[in-house]
């Protein structure tokens, strides 16, 4: 667990707009702050007011975990709370993540947290957990690990270099947004499965499908992720659907069966 001190706000606000690959004036200039001032933020030089915290935040695009982080090292309180999913005032929207999944079936859904483990999911996501280790399948179950250990879903991914370049490359992504030290970690495990990096899709792709061997047949999907924009919890923010389409209409045939 990371310790937070007052007065690492400086330090912290330059690690976010060196992340974002801004200059002080590339970012004094979005936030409408003097650059001189920025830099006696930065330094410790000056003390920051709330309103500047949140503005500054908004325009490098933290998330709301991180914000609170910078709430606190600035001294003053997290705004945004971090509910459970059954809390009553996340009732709304994880009933309408519900009625998502419900209605994508006879096609697999899931809800995934920011560390891609699965918050919940459709029964068509049955046929996908067929043969997987009993292990990978005990709660929580990470959809990284699911997908590219070779006792989950590894074995039966007939383009698996091709999946596992595209999964661990958005898992890198996120945790180079984000800063979050779990995400590396995860990245790091499943780049370490059985597997090669391979180069960029063929030309004639227009997307990169998970091509599933299921029962022997061969099944070809292509993902969507939904999210809610307006999150001001932290549970919700992270929160995202990935929903799977049939990528051929040999795959929807089978599914519709």
């Amino acid at each position: 667990m990371t310790v937070i001190h007052a007065g690492d706000f400086g330090a912290l606000l330059r690690g976010w707009r060196e992340r974002r690959r801004l200059s002080q004036l590339e970012l004094s200039a979005r936030a409408d702050v003097s650059t001189r001032h920025l830099s006696f933020v930065e330094t410790g030089r000056s003390k920051p007011t709330r309103e500047m915290v949140d503005r500054l935040s908004t325009h490098l695009d933290i998330p709301l975990r991180e914000r609170n982080q910078l709430l606190l090292t600035a001294g003053f309180a997290p705004a945004h709370p971090e509910r459970a999913m059954n809390a009553p005032e996340l009732r709304s929207v994880s009933s309408a993540f519900r009625r998502i999944l419900d209605a994508h079936a006879p096609y697999p859904a899931l809800v995934l947290d920011r560390w891609w483990d699965i918050v919940d999911r459709n029964s068509a996501t049955d046929v996908l957990l067929e043969g997987c280790a009993p292990h990978l399948l005990e709660p929580p179950v990470n959809a990284v690990r699911l997908s590219l250990h070779p006792e989950g879903l590894a074995p039966r991914i007939r383009n698996l270099d091709q999946w596992r370049t595209h999964l661990i490359g958005q898992v890198r992504a996120r945790a180079d947004r984000t800063g979050d030290d779990r995400l590396l970690r995860l990245a790091e495990e499943a780049a370490a499965y059985p597997g090669d990096d391979v180069g960029r899709p063929a030309a004639t792709d227009v997307v990169i499908a998970l091509e599933l061997e299921i029962a022997g047949q061969p099944l070809r999907f292509f993902s969507m992720s939904a999210a809610v924009e307006s999150a001001l919890d932290i549970t919700v923010d992270e929160l995202r659907i990935e929903s799977f389409y049939p990528a051929d209409d040999t795959t929807a045939r089978i599914l519709r069966l």
